[in-house]
C-alpha cells in the first residue's frame, strides 16, 4: 500500500513536470511552423496529451477478445470523452475564477470553441447511435472516424490568429535563445513526451491497484480511475496554460483532445469489438453529451463565463455518484 501511494505521488509529479517542458516546446513547435494558437493548441498538443489514453484503449482491446476485455476497452475510451467534458472544461473555469484578470473570454475564442463543440457532438452522437445497433459491415464504418478527424485536423490547420501571437517563454533547453533553433525544440517535446506518456503508464497502474484496494470493480475502473489518470496531461496543461493567461490555449487543448478520442478510438472499438453499449456506458455517454450540448450552447450564445464553465465539472460529480450508489 505504502509503496503504491509512493509511485502514484512520483508518477504525478513527474506528469506535472514533463507537462511543463512539453507546453513550453509545443508552443515553439506551433511558433515555428506558423500555426496559429488554435492549430497547435487542438492539433499538436492534443495529439500529444491523447497518446497515453489511445494507448490504454487499443492495449486493452489487443490483448484479448473476451467480452470482459473488450468492455474495459470500451469503457477507457467513454470515460476519458466523460472527464474531458466535465472536469478538463470545469478546471479551466475554476482556474480562470481565481484569475481575476481574464475571468472574461474572448468573444472569438467563445464562438470557436462553440464551432469544436458542434463538430464533436455530430461525431460522437454517431458514435453512441452505432452503440445501439448491430448488423453487418459494422466496422468499415471505423474509416468514417478517422475521415471525420482528418477533415478537423484540416480546418484547424487553416485557421489564423486575428492578432500576433506573443513569442512563447523561453526554451527550457535553451533559455538564453531568443529564438531556438527547431532541433532543440522537437528534442524538448519529443522528451517530455516520452517522459509524460511512461509517467501516465505508472499512474494508470497506481491508480488501479488503489481502486482495487477501495474494491471497484473494473468497469467501474475503467469508467472512473483510468480516465482520470490517462486525462492527467490534459489536465496538467490546463494547469499550466491558465495560469500563464493563455486560457485559448488550454481550451483549443481540450476541444482538440475530445476531437480525436470522440474518432480514434471509437475506429479501434468498431474495429475490435461489436460496439454495443450496456446501460452504464449509455448513461456515461448521454452525460457527456448533455454536458457537451450545454457547453456549446454557452459557447455558441457568448454566455458561457468562467463561473458558469467551472459548474461543467458537477457533470462528472453526479455520474460519480450515481455510478457507486448504483
Amino acid at each position: 500500500m505504502l509503496i503504491t501511494l509512493l509511485l502514484f505521488l512520483l508518477s504525478a509529479i513527474t506528469i506535472y513536470r514533463a507537462c511543463e517542458y512539453f507546453v513550453n516546446g509545443i508552443e515553439w513547435v506551433g511558433h515555428h511552423f506558423r500555426l496559429s494558437q488554435s492549430a497547435t493548441g487542438s492539433l499538436l498538443a492534443a495529439l500529444g496529451t491523447a497518446l497515453p489514453e489511445c494507448i490504454v484503449t487499443l492495449t486493452a482491446l489487443l490483448m484479448g477478445q473476451a467480452p470482459a476485455q473488450q468492455q474495459l476497452g470500451i469503457g477507457a475510451a467513454l470515460g476519458g470523452l466523460l472527464v474531458l467534458a466535465t472536469l478538463g472544461y470545469g478546471a479551466i473555469g475554476l482556474l480562470l475564477c481565481m484569475s481575476p484578470t481574464h475571468r472574461i473570454m474572448d468573444r472569438a475564442v467563445l464562438r470557436g470553441t462553440a464551432r469544436d463543440q458542434a463538430w464533436f457532438i455530430g461525431i460522437f452522437l454517431l458514435a453512441v447511435l452505432l452503440g445501439t445497433l448491430a448488423f453487418p459491415g459494422k466496422a468499415w464504418l471505423a474509416s468514417l472516424f478517422v475521415l471525420v478527424y482528418l477533415a478537423y485536423v484540416r480546418r484547424e490547420l487553416r485557421q489564423i490568429d486575428r492578432h500576433e501571437a506573443p513569442l512563447p517563454e523561453p526554451l527550457r533547453l535553451d533559455p538564453h535563445a531568443r529564438i531556438p533553433t527547431l532541433g532543440k525544440v522537437q528534442l524538448q517535446t519529443l522528451t517530455a513526451l516520452m517522459a509524460m506518456a511512461l509517467a501516465a503508464q505508472l499512474f494508470v497502474h497506481q491508480l488501479e491497484s488503489l481502486g482495487e484496494l477501495a474494491g471497484l470493480s473494473p468497469v467501474l475502473a475503467a469508467l472512473l480511475l483510468s480516465p482520470v489518470a490517462t486525462e492527467m496531461p490534459e489536465l496538467m496543461n490546463v494547469l499550466l496554460w491558465v495560469r500563464q493567461g493563455k486560457y485559448r490555449l488550454a481550451l483549443a487543448n481540450v476541444s482538440g483532445a475530445m476531437m480525436i478520442q470522440g474518432t480514434i478510438p471509437k475506429a479501434f472499438c468498431l474495429l475490435f469489438t461489436p460496439w454495443l453499449l450496456d446501460d452504464v456506458m449509455m448513461a456515461s455517454s448521454l452525460v457527456t453529451l448533455l454536458a457537451v450540448v450545454i457547453l456549446w450552447w454557452g459557447f455558441r450564445r457568448e454566455w458561457m463565463t468562467a463561473g458558469r464553465l467551472a459548474l461543467a465539472g458537477l457533470f462528472y460529480l453526479g455520474f460519480c455518484g450515481w455510478l457507486i450508489a448504483s
